[in-house]
């Protein structure tokens, strides 16, 4: 493997970019200085830092739940989702795939019923025991393994310019949690976005049914950056159109763009107002097929 700064990069444009921007925002007195405590980068998770198709890592924990409390109570059938679970509704299923905010919202309130009460430990033990046994159904990789290799130098090289990192994705805050020191070498609370309410209780710390603030989609990317660090991000790097709101507030946006059908997936219909937002602002667009060099931190082949 490569060990040169961002070695998985092809030399063109989105490498070009992004090393200008980094290099520049250290030089004290330049046009692109990033004073020190403004050097927040953050990203979203699922199409961004690892593969998101067929479906995200977290859909099928998530969805055995439900399917197993709507297996215990089929009234719950008349709800979204249960009634999309119960109908095998594609449609449905696609516009979560696609995180569509509706279908979103719907899944995140099933989610929060689901495991209302569990303790904060109880659900960190079941979403490990199920990260333990999944693997990609293309590829046979453990969710480790679904990792770009290019992202991970790029989180390298911001650390390397002082840069401090986040995750902010609409998928579960708590979920992504579990593997973020191993995965990511991120700590626990350089992770945002949709998470439950907690309550304390003889001791221990238990889930609650309602949200703790915003789905992380769209506009409620950087409310999350906002809370949690108390500036918008100097760099930011999303792939579809609910990241749009993030990268836009960000002197940096990076773009990833799938479009490798060979090495990993090539699709476009959740990235449109995104694309059309790069043109017209400016971003860096990252091309998976011209601009990464390897792909996957494991190599199916």
């Amino acid at each position: 493997m490569d060990t040169t700064p961002l070695g998985s990069w092809n030399d063109g444009a989105a490498k070009r970019a992004i090393v200008d921007f980094v290099t520049s925002a250290a030089v004290e007195g330049s046009p692109g200085f990033v004073a020190p405590m403004d050097r927040v980068a953050v990203f979203d998770n699922d199409g961004t830092l690892w593969v998101e198709k067929p479906a995200p890592v977290q859909m099928a924990f998530v969805l055995g739940k439900l399917a197993a409390r709507l297996e215990a109570d089929p009234s719950l059938a008349r709800e979204r989702p249960y009634r999309a679970i119960a109908d095998r509704d594609e449609s449905y299923f696609r516009a979560l795939n696609d995180q569509d905010p509706d279908a979103v919202a719907s899944m995140v309130e099933a989610v929060g019923s689901a495991w209302e009460g569990t303790t904060f430990g109880a659900f960190e033990a079941e979403a490990a025991r199920y990260l333990a046994s999944w693997r990609h159904e293309r590829f046979g990789l453990p969710y480790s393994g679904l990792v770009y290799q290019p992202m991970l130098e790029l989180f390298d090289y911001l650390r390397a310019y002082g840069w401090r990192l986040f995750v902010c994705s609409g998928g579960g805050r708590d979920f992504m949690r579990v593997l973020c020191e191993d995965t990511w070498g991120l700590p626990r609370e350089n992770v945002i976005g949709s998470a439950p309410e907690f309550a304390y209780r003889d001791g221990v710390m238990v889930r609650q049914a309602v949200l703790h603030g915003p789905v992380a989609l769209g506009p409620g990317k950087p409310e999350y950056v906002l809370a949690r660090t108390g500036r918008l991000p100097g760099f930011a790097a999303g792939n579809d159109d609910v990241d749009v709101e993030l990268l836009d507030c960000a002197r940096f946006a990076l773009l990833i763009v799938h479009d490798d059908d060979v090495r990993e997936y090539a699709y476009s219909d959740s990235a449109r107002r995104a694309r059309a937002a790069a043109e017209r602002s400016g971003w860096t667009t990252a091309s998976v097929k011209y601009d990464w060099k390897t792909v996957l931190k494991e190599h199916p082949h």
